[in-house]
């Protein structure tokens, strides 16, 4: 299974409304942390985001995926926006 579609299997668990993971990784081909897994972009939109902080979210989707960033990811940048933010 790719990394994209282990991101989304395990961001699955927060219901996302929309989601879009962009593999960013040829970009940074070269770079030294490039060995050590992928560089992806998530834009999240959730419900269960309502009434948290940036950080907050930020955590609850690093949650979801889990062991991925000590093994698949090196860099995320992550958008978490709730229904009534979009």
């Amino acid at each position: 299974m790719s990394a994209v579609e282990l991101i989304r299997a395990r961001l699955a668990a927060l219901a996302p409304s929309a989601l879009e993971i962009r593999d960013d990784s040829a970009q940074h081909a070269g770079h030294a942390g490039a060995k050590e897994g992928g560089h992806y972009a998530i834009r999240i939109v959730a419900p269960c985001f309502a009434g948290l902080s940036t950080l907050q979210r930020h955590r609850l989707v690093y949650d979801a995926v889990g062991d991925l960033p000590n093994a698949r990811i090196h860099a995320l940048s992550i958008t978490a926006k709730t229904p009534e933010e979009t």
